[in-house]
């Protein structure tokens, strides 16, 4: 018995030694950054909600959530909304062309926008807008108390800088609404951002820019980051040319 179960034993060695090692699987790039504009106080905005902490999950897609506060006077101020986030969705407006601002409103890479509940529409834009990817690459690393931002070369001519930005994320919120068209509601946010910062310039060649780590962690309740490569939307453009998302913490 002793040897029939040593014949075992070796012949599961074996066969561990003779099986293929897998090496480790690059991240998944993203082929989309899809914003939600919402609101709390937005009757219309839980099914946005709840929609993009599904499609939170989706390693292809970076999500972010921005609430703004041009609905606080309906009776409950939004306790994740800032006005850095309504201002964004009016230069995005400006930037199209077409006026629109509303809740909830979904942007896809900076150019298209679609109602934020609308997950065919949205599916759709991300197909028409994602089919290339991001021609600008980002790597991101931390090391020595910085975060190291390593932006690959143009494979077209940049005629103006864009803006690199980061963006302070929680993944995930749960809020619970007392006041407004939302009364008695709790909603759970995915990817709040918290903080968005101007960290550099991207003059279209491969360049590296380095932040501290306390300034990267520096906003209140966020525990991961994302990195955009964006036309200026000063300058009334705003496509998205790359992104990526950092470690969560």
């Amino acid at each position: 018995m002793a040897r029939h179960i040593s014949h075992i034993a070796a012949a599961a060695v074996l066969l561990l030694a003779g099986a293929p090692t897998h090496a480790q699987q690059p991240p998944v790039q993203p082929k989309a950054v899809v914003e939600l504009f919402t609101s709390q106080g937005c009757s219309s905005c839980p099914a946005a909600d709840a929609l993009f902490t599904e499609l939170a999950r989706d390693p292809r897609l970076i999500t972010l959530t921005l609430p703004v506060t041009y609905w606080d006077y309906l009776g409950w101020k939004d306790t994740l909304g800032q006005e850095v986030f309504s201002k964004r969705q009016k230069l995005y407006a400006k930037a199209r062309g077409d006026g629109q601002i509303y809740t909830p409103q979904a942007v896809v890479n900076g150019a298209a926008h679609i109602v934020g509940s609308d997950k065919g529409g949205i599916d759709k834009l991300v197909q028409e807008q994602g089919k290339d990817g991001f021609p600008v690459k980002i790597d991101l690393s931390e090391a020595d108390g910085a975060l190291r931002v390593a932006l690959g070369e143009a494979p077209f001519a940049s005629e103006k800088p864009a803006v690199v930005w980061l963006l302070q994320v929680s993944r995930s919120a749960t809020v619970p609404i007392e006041r407004g068209e939302n009364t008695g509601k709790t909603v759970t946010y995915a990817n709040v951002v918290r903080g968005i910062s101007r960290i550099g310039e991207w003059k279209g060649q491969a360049a590296t820019l380095s932040v501290p780590l306390e300034t990267v962690r520096s906003a209140a309740k966020a525990d991961s980051y994302v990195v955009l490569v964006q036309a200026d939307l000063y300058a009334r453009q705003s496509a998205i040319l790359g992104a990526a998302r950092g470690p969560a913490k």
